[in-house]
């Protein structure tokens, strides 16, 4: 047993898992003062998940887990035979769905900012675009929620299909940190959590002062 995910990786996605349907029942019930907080909280994770990405654990690392699109699909074509499961960290495949899902997820909450309408509060930075602007960006950024509730289902569709066809388990070990793995697969190195905390008060610290700029 190899810990692959440290708690900085698996904080950031389980939160995920809680904020996201927060934002929507926020945004449904129209609380959108609950709403604004959840999309500062969802900045600053994925501010810190980004610096993670750069100074982070290997598994955590871009470098570490961002293969060419041709190992990517070559893997996506491989799956029906069944292979154990060696990698210490994403598949190449997987790879490409984080980042995917981060830019999108990124670019839903930046959109947020510019949010303008006839019924709820402005964004913090609104009032910096002219008004036409302002409106497309909200148009832009209810289309991005429907292609990000897309991404989310194929994301669970792939996980179910891991399980059911492959036999691997993907969830296991997002929640314990941990993987059974062969002993010639190089463990990966952990950073330090004095250093995630850091990065953490960083992207908590970006986040709060872009939503004290209203």
């Amino acid at each position: 047993m190899v810990l692959v995910w440290d708690w900085p990786v698996r904080l950031f996605h389980w939160a995920l898992v809680a904020l996201l349907p927060a934002l929507y029942l926020t945004w449904r019930w129209n609380w959108m003062e609950w709403h604004a907080l959840a999309g500062d909280a969802l900045l600053a994770l994925l501010l810190f998940r980004l610096l993670w990405g750069f100074f982070g654990s290997d598994t955590a690392r871009f470098a570490r887990f961002l293969a060419s699109p041709p190992i990517a699909l070559r893997h996506l074509t491989h799956l029906s035979r069944g292979e154990p499961d060696t990698r210490a960290g994403h598949n190449p495949a997987g790879g490409w769905m984080v980042a995917a899902m981060l830019a999108l997820l990124l670019a839903q909450t930046l959109t947020g900012l510019y949010l303008q309408n006839d019924v709820a509060n402005e964004g913090p930075l609104t009032e910096l675009v002219p008004a036409g602007i302002a409106h497309a960006i909200t148009a832009l950024h209810a289309i991005l929620w429907n292609v990000l509730l897309v991404l989310v289902a194929l994301h669970l569709l792939a996980i179910l299909a891991y399980a059911v066809v492959l036999r691997q388990d993907l969830v296991r070990p997002m929640l314990t940190g941990r993987k059974l793995l062969p002993a010639s697969v190089p463990v990966p190195r952990i950073a330090g959590y004095a250093l995630a905390l850091l990065l953490l008060g960083c992207a908590a610290g970006a986040s709060a002062f872009i939503a004290l700029m209203v």
